[in-house]
Order: C-alpha cells, then sequence, then structure tokens
C-alpha cells in the first residue's frame, strides 16, 4: 500500500466524519458519497507536479530532488523568482495565505467567529499598512522586480493548480498575492521575535508583589558569566565594538500599571513563548578542513507542515541554497558559493508602550501641552457564518493605540515602519565576500538578530543587528523596561516615522552596535550579548543554559587533540544535557534522603518521602542529566520540576492574581536563597519532596514510563489538527528539553524549526522538522520527520548539475 492510498482512505474516513482508520477497502465505497465536498477534496489529492508552466520572463529549469527540494536555475533573476513563486506556491499555499490572513486581521472571513479578537488585533496595529509603507520602499531597489516577479509566480499557481486540500476544509478560495504580502510575511517574522508586551507585565508584578520582590524575582541581569562577547572570547585579531560605557538605569517610577486585563489579553498576541536559537562558528585555524564552520538550529513553533521551506536558485548574479518562510522569495538563513549566515533572535527591546491623558470623550489625547485628536479610521471585520465588526482603529504621533473595553495603550515598535530587511537577505545572497555581506547587514533593520557568518576567505564575523532606539526623558538617556508617558514626550524614539519611512536618526548607530569582525570562535544561545554594553539593548534574554553549554564543549573542541569537523558541529547540536538537572537534582536527592522514606525518623522541615520516591531520587541520582527519550530520569526531572515550580511561585502569585506565565524563569528559581520569603513558612526540602510526590502522581495516571512517553511529537500539530487530526505528524518520542542544546519543548511545541552545519564553499548539511511539501499526499508531507529526531542531516550541495531529480519542471518563455 502506497503512502499516498493510504492517505486517500483517511481522507475518505475523514470525510465521512470518522477517526482516519478506514480500511481501504471502503475507500471507495465513499467516492461517490461526498459531493460535492468529496469532489473538491480528492481533486487536492489528485495534484502531480506540472511538467511545463508558462513563464511571462523567461525560461527556468527546476529539478525536485529525492527530498522536495527544488532546484531553480535561469539566466534570468525574474525568471528564477516566478518558479520559485510557483513552486512555493505549489507546496505551500495553504500556510502562506493563513498567514497573511493572521497578519492582515482577516482570519475570521474564512474560519468564523473563534479569531474575531485576534482579528481586531492585528487590524489594531496596523501590520499590513506596514508592510504597505515597506514595500513602496523594497520597490524602488533591486529587490523590487524580483518581488513583483515572485507575486506573479504565486498567482499563476493559484489559476493553474487545484486548490491544497484545506482549502476544501475551510471552504474559501486565497485571493492573488501580492508583494505587499511578501513585506506582510517580514513583518509576521519580525514580530514574532520581537513582539514583547513585558514591560507591561513587569509593572503589574510592581504593583502586585511590591517593587522590592520584582526586582529580586525579575533582575534585569541573570548573575552569569556567559554572553556572546565576554571580552575573551577566541578571536583571530578581531576586535569587538559597542562595550565601552555601562547601560542607562532602569526606571524607578511609581507610575501604576497598564489595566490587568488588557495587558493579559496582549500579551496573548507576543512572540511565542521559548522562541529562541543557537548558532556559531569556529574559524578555519581549528578545523580539519582549514575552512570555518557555521552551525544552525532556530528554534520556532514546530507545526505541520514545517515553518521553514527549503529552496535552492542558481542565476549568473547568484547561487544560494538554505531556508526561507513561505511567502518571502529569498533565502533567509544559508549559504551560497562564497559564505553562509544565520540568525538568533537578540531579544533586543524594540517595543515602548506609551499611557495617555485622554478627554472624556476618548477623542483626543494631550501631547506636548495640546489636546490632539486621534487618526482615527474604521474597518469592518468580515465574519464567516457571523455578524461583521467594525472597529475603530486609533493611532497617537507614537504608533497604534490599542483599546479593548475603555482601557487603552499606546505602542511603538520598529516594525510599523518601512523596514529594509527584505533588501538585506536579498544582498546576502548574492553576497561574493565579507564586505558584501557587512553591507548588508547595514541594511537588516528588523528583527534584531545575532548574525554569525563566515566565508570561503576564511572571514568569520558576528553582529548585532537591527535598528536599537535611543530613548531619552528630559534629556537624559534612559532604558526602554519601563511605561512611558506619551503625553509628556517620554522615551520618544527620534528619526521615527510610523506607517512611513524613517531616518532613524535617534537610533544606536551601525559601528556601535555590539559585534565581533573574525572571531575564532564564537557562539549565541539568545544570552545576554555583552555585559557593558555601550546602549541598552534589552532584558529579555535566556537564561544562559544553552550558551555556556554550547560555549564549554566548543571550548573543549578547540583545545583538543582532533580538528573540528561538520560531524563534531551535528553531534554538538544533539547535545541534550540539561544544566538545570545539574542545579536541581543533588539537592532534591538530599531532601528525598532527609526525609527517611517516611518514617518517624523524618526531619520535621521535610515531606515524608514514599518509597516509590526514594526509588526516583536513586535514578536521579545515577542520572547523567541527558533528556533522552528512553530515559526514565529525564521522566521524572521534568514532571518534578513543573510540580516544584508552582509550588514555590504558586502561593504568592496566586493571591496576587498572577497566573504561572508570570512565574520567574528556571534560573532565578534554581539561585533563590535559602532565606527567601518564598520559604518563610515552609522548607525548600520539603517542598521539593512534595513536589516530587505529585510528579509520580503524574507518571503513574498517565502511564508513562521513559521520557519520550511525555515528551513526544504529538505537539507538532497541523492548524486544524484538532478539526481533521489526519494532517498532523505522527507521535514519535523526542529527546531534548527547552534548556538542552537539543531543543524541544512538547508543552509549547518550541524546538529546533531548521538545522544546517555549513562549510562555506564547500559543503553543507540540513534537516526540516517534517517535510518540504505542506500537500498531506505528497511523499515530502512528512519524510524528514524521523532524519530531524536524530539530527540526520542530507546533503545540501550548490551544484545544482549534481541534483539527482525525482522530478523537472520546466519554465518557458513566450519565445520558447
Amino acid at each position: 500500500m502506497t503512502r499516498d492510498t493510504t492517505r486517500r482512505a483517511v481522507l475518505a474516513a475523514a470525510l465521512a466524519g470518522g477517526t482516519g482508520g478506514l480500511a481501504l477497502s471502503s475507500a471507495a465505497d465513499l467516492l461517490d458519497t461526498f459531493a460535492p465536498l468529496s469532489g473538491e477534496a480528492w481533486a487536492a489529492a489528485d495534484r502531480p507536479r506540472p511538467e511545463t508552466v508558462p513563464s511571462p520572463h523567461g525560461d527556468a529549469a527546476v529539478r525536485v530532488d529525492e527530498h522536495g527540494v527544488p532546484h531553480v536555475s535561469a539566466d534570468d533573476e525574474a525568471a528564477a523568482y516566478f518558479a520559485v513563486g510557483y513552486l512555493q506556491a505549489y507546496d505551500r499555499l495553504f500556510s502562506m495565505d493563513l498567514q497573511r490572513r493572521l497578519m492582515r486581521g482577516r482570519l475570521s472571513e474564512a474560519v468564523g467567529e473563534a479569531t474575531v479578537e485576534s482579528d481586531e488585533f492585528h487590524v489594531a496595529m496596523g501590520f499590513a499598512e506596514a508592510a504597505e509603507a515597506t514595500w513602496d520602499l523594497v520597490r524602488e531597489t533591486p529587490a523590487g522586480p524580483l518581488v513583483e516577479a515572485y507575486a506573479e509566480g504565486v498567482n499563476a499557481a493559484i489559476d493553474a493548480e487545484p486548490l491544497p486540500l484545506e482549502f476544501t476544509l475551510v471552504g474559501h478560495e486565497p485571493r492573488p498575492w501580492t508583494p505587499v504580502d511578501s513585506m506582510l510575511m517580514e513583518k509576521q517574522i519580525s514580530w514574532t521575535l520581537t513582539g514583547d508586551f513585558s514591560e507591561l507585565r513587569r509593572a503589574l508584578v510592581a504593583d502586585r508583589l511590591g517593587a522590592d520582590r520584582a526586582a529580586a524575582l525579575f533582575p534585569r541581569r541573570l548573575d552569569h558569566d556567559s554572553p556572546i562577547l565576554d571580552g575573551d572570547e577566541r578571536r583571530l585579531g578581531g576586535r569587538e565594538a559597542g562595550s565601552a560605557a555601562g547601560e542607562p538605569p532602569t526606571s524607578t517610577s511609581g507610575a501604576p500599571p497598564v489595566d490587568a486585563d488588557l495587558t493579559a489579553w496582549l500579551s496573548g498576541f507576543e512572540s511565542p513563548t521559548g522562541v529562541g536559537s543557537n548558532s556559531w562558528v569556529v574559524a578555519g585555524e581549528h578545523t580539519e578542513s582549514g575552512s570555518p564552520i557555521v552551525a544552525y538550529d532556530p528554534h520556532l513553533s514546530l507545526m505541520a507542515p514545517p515553518l521553514w521551506y527549503e529552496q535552492h536558485v542558481e542565476t549568473p548574479e547568484r547561487s544560494v541554497r538554505g531556508a526561507t518562510f513561505p511567502g518571502v522569495p529569498f533565502v533567509i538563513a544559508g549559504a551560497n558559493d562564497r559564505g553562509t549566515w544565520s540568525f538568533t533572535n537578540v531579544g533586543a527591546d524594540v517595543l515602548d508602550c506609551y499611557r495617555y491623558e485622554v478627554d472624556e470623550a476618548g477623542e483626543r489625547y494631550r501631547y506636548d501641552g495640546e489636546w490632539r485628536a486621534f487618526d482615527t479610521e474604521t474597518e469592518t471585520i468580515p465574519v464567516s457564518g457571523g455578524e461583521d465588526r467594525e472597529l475603530e482603529r486609533k493611532r497617537t504621533i507614537h504608533g497604534p493605540l490599542i483599546e479593548r473595553e475603555g482601557r487603552r495603550v499606546g505602542v511603538a515598535w520598529t516594525g510599523h515602519t518601512a523596514t529594509r530587511t527584505t533588501v538585506a537577505i536579498d544582498e546576502l545572497g548574492r553576497s561574493e565576500g565579507f564586505d558584501d555581506a557587512l553591507e548588508a547587514t547595514r541594511k537588516f533593520d528588523l528583527p534584531t538578530q545575532n548574525l554569525v557568518y563566515a566565508d570561503a576567505d576564511g572571514r568569520t564575523m558576528y553582529y548585532a543587528t537591527g535598528k536599537l532606539p535611543i530613548r531619552r526623558i528630559d534629556g537624559e538617556v534612559v532604558a526602554g523596561d519601563r511605561i512611558f508617558d506619551g503625553s509628556a514626550g517620554e522615551g520618544e524614539w527620534s528619526g521615527f516615522e510610523p506607517f512611513g519611512r524613517s531616518s532613524w536618526d535617534g537610533f544606536v548607530p551601525f559601528e556601535e552596535k555590539p559585534h565581533a569582525i573574525d572571531p575564532d570562535v564564537l557562539s549565541t544561545a539568545n544570552q545576554r550579548v555583552i555585559d557593558d554594553p555601550r546602549h541598552y539593548v534589552g532584558v529579555a534574554y535566556a537564561t544562559p543554559y544553552r550558551g555556556s553549554r554550547i560555549a564549554d564543549r566548543l571550548e573543549a573542541g578547540v583545545d583538543g587533540d582532533e580538528p573540528i569537523t561538520p560531524a563534531f558541529n551535528r553531534e554538538l547540536q544533539r547535545d541534550v544535557r540539561d544544566a538545570r538537572a545539574a542545579q536541581f537534582v543533588p539537592d532534591l536527592v538530599a531532601a528525598v534522603a532527609e526525609a527517611d522514606g517516611g518514617g518517624d525518623d523524618a526531619s520535621a522541615s521535610s515531606e515524608s518521602a514514599s518509597a516509590r520516591a526514594v526509588d526516583a531520587a536513586e535514578t536521579l541520582d545515577a542520572w547523567e542529566y541527558r533528556m533522552a527519550a528512553d530515559s526514565r530520569a529525564a521522566l521524572v526531572f521534568a514532571r518534578w520540576l513543573d510540580r516544584y515550580r508552582d509550588r514555590v511561585f504558586g502561593q504568592s502569585f496566586d493571591p496576587a492574581d498572577l497566573d504561572e506565565t508570570y512565574y520567574p524563569n528556571d534560573w532565578v528559581l534554581a539561585r533563590l536563597p535559602d532565606d527567601d520569603p518564598l520559604f518563610d513558612d515552609r522548607a525548600r526540602a520539603a517542598i521539593m519532596v512534595s513536589a516530587l510526590e505529585a510528579a509520580l502522581d503524574d507518571i503513574d495516571e498517565a502511564g508513562w514510563e521513559t521520557y519520550g512517553d511525555w515528551n513526544s511529537t504529538r505537539a507538532i500539530t497541523h492548524p486544524f489538527g484538532g478539526e481533521a487530526p489526519f494532517l498532523n505528524y505522527e507521535e514519535l518520542p523526542a529527546d531534548g528539553s527547552h534548556a538542552t542544546v537539543m531543543n524541544y519543548r512538547v508543552d509549547d511545541a518550541v524546538g529546533s524549526s531548521w538545522r544546517m552545519v555549513v562549510r562555506p564553499g564547500t559543503d553543507a548539511t540540513a534537516v526540516i522538522p517534517g517535510g518540504n511539501s505542506g500537500d498531506y499526499f505528497s511523499d515530502h508531507y512528512d519524510d524528514q520527520l524521523r532524519a530531524w529526531l536524530g539530527n540526520d542531516q542530507k546533503a545540501m550541495s550548490l551544484d545544482i548539475e549534481a541534483v539527482e531529480a525525482d522530478e523537472t519542471v520546466a519554465f518557458r518563455g513566450d519565445s520558447s
């Protein structure tokens, strides 16, 4: 039975309202039963890739390899990117349409009332208008005609190809694709990585727990010695800029927080919890080949199909291969024949919130000593199967005003203006060496990212990219982790024009951003960029667990007897040692020992421990702290840590009406002093033992035996996987946690969304979590899932002539 035949049977069962387990013999019997839905669904099930496609831009040849990756070659770049648009739409049209609907605030038009609040937020934020401003800028650059050709290719596929199955299930058809839609994808990526209302939550915590407790539990700087640039990173005569002066002071304002309900509502549209990434570079001096090596794995939301799409484009101007987001023409992270580049999230603060004095009618706000009318416009949100909604969108001089049930907050975000990131990515793809790459990096406005680069000449580079605002109050530079008084003009960004074209005059100059030129060995894992930055960057850095582990293993590798190889880097990407366990487990084991099995001799300060808790502690004591799918100890630790976290913080946070989303991070939890007020009326050891007993109850009730029983790919679902579960990937055990280098988080479906290891100018390997196709009936829907779980990367060759084609597509110009 072929995969396609099996999936046709599953579809037939799903259309019949079954569970997807229908016998094959019944599928044919059902074919004539479902009209018109089944006829449309079956058209979606029969989508052979076209052999020939007419193109208004000239010829292009496509080889689709055994992994479903298209390799496009053309003599004209517009012809190549017309083909790219067609191919992306063929493979991923539904996800492209879904994402642009999300960002335009048009989900409800397709799926109904369940997404109205999401649409209200996205319309109020004005992402579509920001994308229009960006396109007005990009269209004037060499990238503009290529984006236009790409959009033409997408629309040619919409017109010529059967629509993917999901359109039938939802019951709508896509509108034509526009260049603005591709700019909207840039905004969506940027919001995913930088959209952060944490200053609102910090203010709320300070109000409810007190400023001193908030400062202790949410320090602006985690106490560790593992920043990206530590002043002692190995380098080959390189230099680092941007470290001369300290950060501006944080706010000491006692101003009340923005309303709690509005804060909670806005938090629901932020960057997903745990978004991050790993990247590192090792200079050729330490590698077996003498060429530098870059390793990269971005940690983003995991879903079916994956966020990333792999492609290869070869023209006289470039030969570039790597990953992009469907809807974006150019390779975002990958390699050309000269260099390779990757991006991890800086955690920079590029969003500010403002409160205003507003008149009783809610029509004007006070600014610069006078009343100003809000810039107001009414927009209709269509709702399928329900009543359309009218939203009055308001803006101030700083940007959008978000209103909900009489509560309001102003927002400024660097993505609300015209940005040049599309231009930067295009230029990286065609760069011929270090100088070109550095110049392209200048244009990378948003999102703020840690760029790691290496090239075939042996040059390496790190740069903190993106625009960093400089805020002032009464002429004094201040940090951005506070709520500003917009009516008083606090914290304004000089040179910033919301929904226009900014001069960026009041932002950190490019040369003063943290960077390292020709670093010897350097790694990033979203931790603090530098100990003493010249300018304020932010406070939302990751805990140092991944960063420290990568740095330690790279140092050991470089200092070892054997030179570094690509295999070493792939193996490091598979590292599953969880440093949190090293902090917590010894104390937990000691607490169980102190409880002495729950007998009369147990310490009065300790929870009595059952025999199964003693057994679990023995298992943990013998453990090497590896979050491996086949490990019993990893399961116990993971479930215990969740229970322990709740017990420590819940007692203070719950009465303050602050749920678990407000809890401090695990680094803070591990380093709480014994005399912390959280332990005033109960012993830490007793909490640990109690949490272990509760965790073991969870494990017994669920019937889990090993970590992979709980930590599985069940979290990687299709957007419609709840209604159509056959679209989800198969459930398989997974290694890793959110604190390990091999990153996977079953509780929030975030993890390594693409992995690659590249020796620039020579060879590369990569793997994607699922498959390159979004077509449920394709062999490439999930053909890399098991390889991704084991980090079994495939070759990522830049030699298009060496590609063995499973399929070919010829794009023919009018004269062909």
